[in-house]
């Protein structure tokens, strides 16, 4: 496999739990997914619906009022905050695909291990809206081991006035946190110890911009105070050996049985 991160890279990442992959999707690639993510939230894409984890944007900001989060399609309207299942839509699976993501992997799992995607999800924090995201460390208790990475690409700019990720850099080396939370939420009190304001680091993105994370990276998010939306694809990419408590399948993206786009398309 021919590399594309340098030893160095590699190196920043495991110092800081996180490394900005640079603009990965420019010109016609992303405004073809910004206008996807568009359609399918307005009900007018070619999409199986029933199949995609669906939530609304809450109303007051506060992270427990989000809306149910569950399959099907909750009404035309941009002011969703999650969807998930794009790994079933043929041009977000092509991105997810990219060799840069399969070199990622296979660094982080080894390169003869299959890659499945526990989450291929869009988020988004409309303008002027948004919902609150609190200091947490992504995992997930009905897994028999944690994934490892994510990579979190910007559909519009991310700044710190419309709720851009937030990251405590080096967070991912004290290991769980909060062990007894299914999701990996701290508590007031863990958040105010470990979230300090001046190691807080803001990644602000550019439209088509990347960023690789560790999962057990401390981050959070805030609201949208301005009228650009903060449209976002975030890939979680799971060891495909991991078994499950709750039945879930987790569709295979790299190695024997990977979806492929032409079957999406066909």
């Amino acid at each position: 496999m021919n590399r594309i991160l340098s030893d160095a890279q590699w190196a920043q990442y495991d110092r800081d739990g996180y490394l900005r992959l640079g603009r990965l999707l420019t010109g016609a690639d992303l405004a073809a997914l910004q206008q996807r993510i568009n359609d399918i939230m307005l009900g007018k894409a070619a999409v199986n619906y029933d199949r995609m984890l669906m939530q609304l944007d809450s109303d007051s900001g506060k992270y427990e009022d989000a809306g149910v989060h569950s399959r099907g399609h909750k009404g035309a309207t941009l002011n969703y905050r999650k969807i998930q299942d794009l790994e079933f839509d043929p041009l977000f699976l092509a991105y997810m695909q990219r060799p840069l993501f399969r070199e990622i992997c296979a660094r982080v799992y080894g390169p003869a291990t299959p890659v499945a995607a526990f989450r291929a999800m869009f988020m988004n924090k409309p303008a002027r809206k948004g919902t609150f995201l609190p200091w947490h460390q992504d995992r997930w208790t009905w897994l028999d081991r944690d994934p490892q990475i994510t990579v979190w690409t910007a559909l519009d700019p991310a700044t710190v006035g419309n709720g851009c990720v937030q990251v405590v850099p080096g967070s991912h080396k004290l290991g769980l946190i909060n062990p007894s939370h299914p999701s990996g939420f701290l508590t007031k009190e863990q958040a105010a110890r470990y979230a300090i304001a001046d190691k807080i680091q803001y990644l602000e993105l550019d439209a088509g911009e990347a960023v690789l994370l560790h999962n057990y990276l401390l981050h959070a998010s805030d609201v949208n105070r301005t009228d650009i939306p903060r449209r976002a694809f975030s890939v979680c990419y799971m060891d495909a050996r991991t078994v499950t408590t709750n039945r879930e399948k987790y569709s295979v993206i790299f190695g024997e049985g990977a979806l492929r786009v032409e079957d999406l398309r066909s």
